[in-house]
């Protein structure tokens, strides 16, 4: 039995089990040949972003980068719907994709709005790096949501060796960094080196994201091409998802 966290749905924690997939992932065209896939580079976005060191103006910030990356995104997504965000209040601490407490700043999907609750390491932090981050990441959860990804990820049967499903699940998670490179991209961000964003932590200890330099190629790989079609993990030999 494997557990599969599907963030960026409303699903939260789930044991599946049934009869694994063959590596790469055959069978399953949500995930291989996705109309995502086919769609251009994202538009630039016009999107000046200024978060400051005040409650206030970090929630301005999020709300103008969720907006955003609505814009961004939109001529990619069929069918898509825009997508808002609503804040927690400060003793709100609870995540509703894994039901644990989180002390600090984060944000997830839940249902079909973008959740954050903020705390002073995101609110005092000097620089966006890691807001800006975190919101990229969970925008991820967004698009393989409304693309039918996340469906058909979680979807995969998986009583099968372990190794297969991490693999499974670290092309999912690797799938995310490089839509955090393509959403850079669209946003007009410069970004030279890549390795400050992928030690950026989860708010939960994700151990699917794969080897560091995998990471950093995917990051790298959506960034410069701006494409959805760019981030296609699932048919991408095991080596580049280790």
């Amino acid at each position: 039995m494997i557990i599969r966290l599907l963030a960026g749905t409303a699903a939260g924690l789930a044991l599946l089990s049934g009869t694994a997939l063959a590596t790469p992932v055959k069978g399953a065209p949500e995930l291989t040949s996705n109309d995502l896939y086919k769609a251009a580079a994202l538009p630039k976005a016009a999107c000046k972003l200024d978060k400051g060191t005040s409650a206030a103006s970090t929630r301005k910030y999020v709300t103008k980068l969720v907006a955003c990356l609505n814009t961004a995104w939109k001529p990619a997504i069929k069918d898509f719907a825009p997508v808002k965000v609503e804040f927690k209040g400060p003793d709100e601490k609870e995540s509703c994709s894994t039901g644990m407490d989180v002390s600090g700043s984060f944000s997830e999907v839940c249902a079909t709005v973008i959740r954050v609750r903020l705390a002073d390491d995101w609110i005092k932090a000097k620089n966006d790096l890691t807001v800006f981050t975190s919101i990229a990441r969970t925008w991820g959860g967004v698009v393989t949501g409304q693309t039918g990804i996340g469906k058909a990820w979680w979807g995969l049967e998986n009583d099968a060796d372990a190794a297969i499903m991490n693999e499974q699940n670290r092309r999912y998670y690797l799938q995310i960094d490089c839509f955090v490179g393509v959403s850079a991209k669209a946003l007009g961000r410069q970004v030279k080196d890549w390795k400050p964003v992928a030690k950026v932590p989860e708010f939960w200890k994700n151990r699917y994201q794969g080897k560091t330099a995998n990471r950093l190629s995917w990051l790298e790989k959506g960034y410069k091409s701006g494409k959805p079609g760019a981030c296609n993990t699932w048919t991408a030999s095991s080596s580049k998802v280790a």
